[in-house]
């Protein structure tokens, strides 16, 4: 019986007194708010390529963060070293830093009224990602790139198979006398399959499974043989002229619409201006059948907590579910605590923390509601179109709506998919675009902490050969 991987020992510190006490040491060298936030993880990682073991990492690391204020200066360091002397050390260099900043009446921590975490277990961190052994965890990797090159005769390479898994905790605290913490797991499998055509010329797709529990990921098998057909199915790709036609997103390359979506409606990018959302809180942006919502604490079919659910923000303030764009209309920006106080609004709870620097904007679980069709529906009622997989670059420009991105896909001609498509770039603006949705699918999967199901935009351009 093969030894199981043993869960890394994440208790030995006292996380929430050694941030207290990070906090009392801050205020007592003259602090007039101090906030204080340790993380500690692991991390597994092995590659494996036709066969054998390409790269293997194990790792692990605790830091400590710290942000200070001195009335409306503000200053934060960040240390790995949590001895007695490294911590002296972080508060003194927080300190003087705070003390040469400039002043901003909008920094400060967030009234005390408003602290807190949601209650209840948000099934974060599951301890079976320890569950297999070294050994296992490369067989993993294996049996995924095997199933993918046993699939079909043209695939004759690969990429590879990958196995990982890690665990991880955060801790916070502040002198406004808030202290919390919580617990996350992670376990994923893939396979990167290559494969050539007659001619010689070689397409590489892939597939992977991730969950926050090993019970619910897919099976190595399912991973290969899922990355060998969209692999496949790449062979004998070919532009296409340009046109404007129909553009079907698979869920996997629509939740980046999404996640543009979010960006411009970021609170940082509102008080800056440089949003094309900005001055539209609430008009009339998208079709009256899209919905978006952020949910900070939303738990997945499976049972398991959301890859963006957490009990609390980067502030320390109660996670929310908030519906960015409902029915179409822009119902509210997302904001930390800075944000809201530039824009006169209050936060929506989406401070985002790593140990140096000031509290981002992020999200929690992002994802667009789910319709009614089919995505062979949807395919089904286009006469001539862009079925899109994948997506290369960053021409996303949030602020005047531009889009242009490279693309892949399959070509759809009288509902059917038909050819593969390489070497185009499709274009549009957002802002027209959210309105010319006129499908959505109704297969909404969470594989990360953002989400789409099939999106069907009229009125793009292609532009090919």
């Amino acid at each position: 019986m093969p030894q199981t991987a043993p869960a890394p020992d994440q208790t030995t510190l006292d996380l929430e007194s050694l941030t207290a006490d990070v906090v009392a040491l801050a205020v007592k060298a003259g602090a007039t708010d101090a906030e204080a936030v340790v993380r500690e993880g692991d991390e597994f990682s092995v590659n494996v390529r036709m066969g054998e073991v390409e790269t293997l990492k194990e790792s692990g690391s605790r830091g400590l963060g710290l942000r200070v204020f001195l009335g409306t200066r503000s200053a934060s360091t960040s240390t790995s070293d949590l001895t007695v002397d490294g911590i002296r050390q972080l508060v003194e260099g927080a300190m003087a830093l705070a003390k040469v900043t400039e002043e901003d009446p909008c920094t400060a921590l967030p009234e005390t009224a408003e602290f807190g975490a949601i209650p209840g277990d948000l099934h974060l961190y599951y301890d079976d990602v320890y569950s297999l052994s070294g050994p296992e965890r490369i067989e993993w990797a294996r049996r995924a790139e095997a199933a993918a090159l046993a699939a079909d005769p043209r695939i004759t390479n690969s990429d590879g198979g990958s196995f990982d898994a890690a665990t991880g905790r955060k801790v916070m605290a502040n002198s406004r006398g808030f202290v919390g913490g919580y617990r996350t797991s992670y376990a994923g499998v893939s396979a990167a399959p290559l494969a050539m055509d007659v001619n010689g010329a070689m397409q590489r797709d892939g597939w992977w499974s991730g969950a926050r529990r090993l019970a619910d990921l897919d099976s190595p098998e399912s991973i290969g043989q899922e990355a060998a057909r969209r692999t496949l199915r790449r062979l004998g790709a070919r532009k296409v002229p340009t046109q404007r036609v129909p553009i079907v997103f698979a869920p996997e390359v629509a939740r980046s619409l999404i996640g543009s979506v979010f960006e411009a409606a970021s609170g940082d990018s509102i008080w800056r201006h440089a949003s094309f959302l900005a001055g539209k809180l609430g008009n009339q942006i998208a079709t009256p059948t899209l919905t978006i919502v952020d949910d900070n604490a939303m738990l997945l079919p499976t049972g398991a907590g959301g890859f963006g659910s957490s009990p609390f923000d980067g502030e320390g303030l109660p996670s929310l579910r908030t519906a960015v764009v409902e029915n179409g209309v822009l119902c509210n920006y997302l904001l930390n605590t800075y944000s809201a106080r530039k824009l006169g609004m209050k936060s929506t709870h989406n401070a985002s923390r790593g140990l140096a620097g000031t509290p981002g904007i992020g999200c929690g679980n992002l994802y667009l509601e789910p319709g009614t069709l089919t995505p062979d529906q949807i395919i089904g009622d286009v006469s001539a179109g862009l079925y899109v997989t994948s997506l290369m670059g960053f021409g996303v420009n949030v602020v005047t709506g531009d889009y242009s991105r490279g693309a892949t896909g399959l070509w759809i001609e009288n509902g059917q998919l038909t050819h593969a498509v390489e070497e185009v770039t499709i274009a549009g603006n957002l802002a027209e675009m959210l309105l010319n949705i006129t499908a959505i699918g109704n297969d909404l999967v969470f594989r990360g902490s953002v989400a789409s199901p099939t999106l069907r935009i009229d009125g793009m351009t292609i532009a090919g050969a």
